[in-house]
């Protein structure tokens, strides 16, 4: 799928897929990164917070090369889509082209820790919906990369979407990827054009119960934390 179909279907539907962005030696190298502590800020244990089971880690700066490198170029593709939704919400923000520019505004506002992740799942393991939003300056769009090969390393794990609606039920995606596959979602809220003007519609996330094996997950999120 090329940059033009998966940020359509993004900005149609809240989430678009991107096949085969790593190949499976990027995929085994990325997950092999979360036995090195010493590249890490910080490790979340899920069930301590409530957020579910697993536990994910905080990349330090400097970012790894290929995580750094990921997401500059995804950035660069999703801040003409993120531009185009904040016109839309009425929002007065206006991302810059390049994600460093984007940096320094978040370092300026005091959101100056990273913001990649990687996130590892083992049976019964889940993760509860959720939202990443980590201070006030909220890049709307965030990208999960499945690291793990389905059905082989582990099994269940789905990722799971839902859209709550102004006045209508929450709709509910399951997201089905292979290694590699990535995909590309509304962290908070997405504009939805109705018969009387634009609405918004807020997201979460998470994923469903691990059955067996193991399952890495890289996460960019664009702004950073404060």
């Amino acid at each position: 799928m090329g940059t033009d179909e998966w940020t359509r279907a993004l900005e149609e539907s809240g989430h678009g897929v991107i096949r085969a962005l790593l190949g499976p030696d990027e995929c085994a190298g990325l997950a092999a990164l979360y036995d090195a502590p010493e590249r890490f800020r910080s490790k979340v244990v899920m069930a301590r917070h409530g957020f579910g089971r697993g536990e994910y880690q905080y990349f330090a700066d400097p970012l790894p090369g290929p995580v750094s490198a990921l997401r500059e170029s995804l950035y660069e593709a999703l801040a003409p889509a993120a531009n185009r939704w904040a016109e839309a919400l009425g929002k007065s923000i206006r991302f810059p082209e390049q994600l460093g520019e984007y940096l320094e505004v978040c370092h300026a506002a005091g959101q100056t820790l990273p913001t990649p992740l990687l996130l590892r799942y083992g049976p019964g393991d889940f993760n509860c919906l959720h939202q990443d939003l980590y201070g006030p300056l909220v890049f709307p769009f965030q990208v999960a990369v499945l690291l793990s090969r389905p059905e082989i390393d582990f099994t269940g794990g789905e990722l799971v979407l839902t859209q709550q609606r102004p006045r209508m039920q929450s709709r509910v995606d399951v997201v089905r990827l292979g290694q590699g596959d990535a995909v590309a979602f509304a962290v908070n809220e997405r504009p939805v054009q109705g018969t009387r003007g634009v609405y918004r519609v807020r997201m979460r996330h998470g994923v469903s119960e691990i059955r067996s094996g193991r399952r890495h997950t890289l996460g960019l999120i664009f702004h950073d934390a404060t």
